[in-house]
């Protein structure tokens, strides 16, 4: 059992990586630095229930009592009647009957001093609520309210959400890639040994058998992934036309897959990818060729990393991924959590929630990926900037789907009046021309609207208004001060009154 990670070297490992979505540090002490005094019991009390309601609701996680933000141990200098209603908050601080998905609630001497270790899994079978029916969940490093029904999700969702965080029987630590395996431990906590890492991560639990391993980590680390899971694949179908036929008309023109762990796949699927993305080759300014590519690759790449961070692997189906003439469409197992809607992608609010936590929390802290809501927002950001329709997102009860079309935002009667401009203009001066399309005036706020900007940020819409006036494309018929006098007559903001008008060569 040498090699079993002690509770207290994790604590203190915990307290080297710090606070963060999954770990929360709490003071047992209150006052001035210089006269500090203990807490009430019934604060800490309540600190510790809803940290663990808000980490149940969101991706699990630990708070430990007796330790101030920044790791500093200064411990618990209550008596032993305090001490032992601190532990049991995890029953008195929860709503009703509530049994939270408890796996540590221990006391420790650390440096000399007595702190409290508590930790929870993520829940899977209901939502938790604090004594007074509030209802939490963790955000970054902040605790924040939720309501009951956005964070509820339907039954359907609960073997998928469960599945990376089953124990497998039979597997060991040799049917993982330790090379690899060594050096991401390495980069965690420099030293730190394989099955230690595997145990800290929470990817594995040692027991009276030995180390048992996660289903997460062998869908991130296996050396033969077909042994335990035969759908962890991305399958690549090149397509002719819009659409796919079947039968005599069958227009596939090559269907390739790659198969291996989550770290393989996203390397092997995205090479695979990009070698079909290429449309032509140019002489570049660097004097080299160079390949030109019909999608923004930042887009591309991040909805297969979705796709493989976020797919249901309760299912054994793979990805897939078709490249029409028009449009690229990534389709992954399984629908979106029902906790968040094609509205709050589409709105991009950064939605924030994963099915499979374990596998999520390891490719966050490798940089590989972001959270669902970030990751979505970046695919939206790098078509927009390349000047192309918006993605197109779809869910039903059994699989996923982002779409991303080749085609230009523009319609045909805008393109055909920004080609009266004859000077090469950029996105965000064709958004403003198109403001006077139909001979309309512009207004300040209309112009920050259409560059998607507060109107606090000045330099931006500065420099684009002042580059189309000097082309001649935009003219000011109105002064500042004239605007700011009708405002102040009109009783509006004074970005809100028109000031320029598009002038067509």
């Amino acid at each position: 059992m040498d090699d079993v990670l002690l509770l207290a070297e994790r604590v203190r490992n915990t307290l080297f990586l710090g606070e963060s979505h999954i770990r929360e540090f709490k003071s047992a002490l209150e006052g001035r630095p210089d006269n500090k005094k203990p807490r009430r019991a019934t604060a800490i009390c309540a600190d510790i229930g809803e940290a663990l309601v808000s980490f149940a609701n969101a991706d699990g996680g630990a708070i430990i009592i007796g330790v101030e933000d920044d790791g500093t141990i200064t411990g618990i200098p209550h008596d032993e009647p305090d001490i032992l209603r601190m532990l049991d908050a995890v029953n008195t601080h929860v709503y009703g009957d509530q049994q939270l998905p408890l796996t540590n609630a221990d006391k420790l001497i650390l440096e000399g001093k007595l702190v409290l270790f508590f930790a929870v899994n993520k829940g899977t079978t209901k939502i938790y609520q604090l004594p007074d029916g509030r209802c939490v969940r963790r955000k970054d490093k902040s605790t924040m309210p939720e309501s009951v029904d956005q964070i509820h999700f339907e039954r359907q969702e609960i073997r998928s959400r469960e599945y990376d965080s089953k124990f497998v029987d039979g597997a060991t630590v040799t049917d993982l890639d330790l090379k690899l395996l060594q050096g991401i431990a390495d980069q965690y906590i420099n030293g730190l040994s394989v099955e230690r890492y595997l145990q800290q991560i929470g990817l594995a639990e040692y027991s009276h058998i030995g180390l048992r391993l996660k289903q997460a980590a062998l869908l991130l680390f296996a050396t033969d992934i077909d042994k335990w899971h035969k759908g962890c694949q991305v399958r690549l179908l090149k397509v002719k036309g819009h659409q796919l036929e079947a039968g005599v008309n069958y227009n596939v023109i090559s269907d390739d897959t790659v198969k291996g762990n989550i770290f393989e796949l996203v390397i092997k699927s995205w090479e695979l990818l990009r070698s079909q993305l290429a449309y032509k080759t140019e002489f570049g300014s660097n004097a080299q060729f160079e390949q030109k590519y019909l999608y923004p690759e930042d887009a591309v790449r991040e909805a297969i990393l979705n796709a493989i961070a976020h797919r249901d692997y309760s299912t054994h189906n793979g990805i897939e991924i078709f490249i029409f003439d028009d449009r690229i469409e990534i389709k992954s197992p399984g629908a979106l959590l029902s906790t968040i809607s094609l509205e709050n992608l589409y709105e991009l609010e950064g939605s924030h929630e994963s099915r499979n936590a374990l596998i999520a929390r390891v490719l966050r802290e490798n940089n590989l990926m972001r959270e669902l809501g970030e990751g979505m927002k970046r695919i939206f950001v790098s078509m927009n900037e390349k000047e192309l329709q918006r993605p197109d997102l779809y869910s039903n009860g059994l699989w996923f789907r982002v779409s991303l079309s080749n085609k230009t935002m523009f319609t045909a009667e805008q393109q055909d009046w920004l080609l009266q401009f004859d000077h090469p203009l950029t996105k965000n001066q064709k958004q403003i021309l198109l403001l006077g399309i139909q001979g309309s005036h512009l207004s300040s706020n209309d112009i920050f609207k259409a560059l998607n900007i507060r109107n606090t940020e000045t330099e931006q819409y500065t420099k684009e208004v002042t580059t189309l006036i000097n082309l001649g494309f935009l003219e000011s018929f109105r002064t500042g001060q004239q605007a700011k006098n009708l405002a102040f007559k009109k009783n509006v903001d004074k970005k809100d009154i028109p000031r320029f008008k598009v002038r067509v060569p």
